[in-house]
């Protein structure tokens, strides 16, 4: 399907069979392998070395390659600056006594993110 194999494969599940099923799709000659998912089973990935060899590649990425130290600062800077705009993104916000609602809006696909406040303080947020 992909004359090949692709240039890029992602394993997003966190299973050991399907990191090596997405090694095993990838292009011979330069094909990259990104594990996202957390093997949760403990089980170890079982790679023909030889593969590697011919030119593919794997790596793994932690919370999108972020580096908390020097990254989380300037994320939280353009925020501050109005530059990065996170609360477009917050579509509904709850208190805790209604939890079950913010798991029905999401089942439904009607939220994107939604903020459960602990306190009952929901009244006092910026964007309500």
């Amino acid at each position: 399907m992909t004359d090949g194999g692709a240039d890029y494969c992602f394993e997003c599940i966190g299973l050991a069979s399907s990191m090596a099923d997405a090694f095993n799709s990838s292009r011979v000659g330069g094909g990259k392998t990104i594990i996202l998912g957390v093997e949760m089973h403990g089980k170890a990935i079982s790679i023909d070395s030889t593969e590697i060899l011919k030119g593919r590649c794997i790596m793994g990425s932690l919370f999108g390659g972020i580096k908390a130290k020097t990254d989380i600062p300037i994320l939280v800077k353009r925020y501050l600056n109005k530059e990065l705009h996170l609360d477009e993104f917050i579509t509904h916000q709850v208190d805790f006594k209604d939890i079950n609602k913010a798991f029905d809006l999401l089942i439904q696909g009607k939220s994107l993110r939604c903020i459960i406040w602990m306190d009952g303080s929901m009244n006092n947020f910026p964007f309500n």
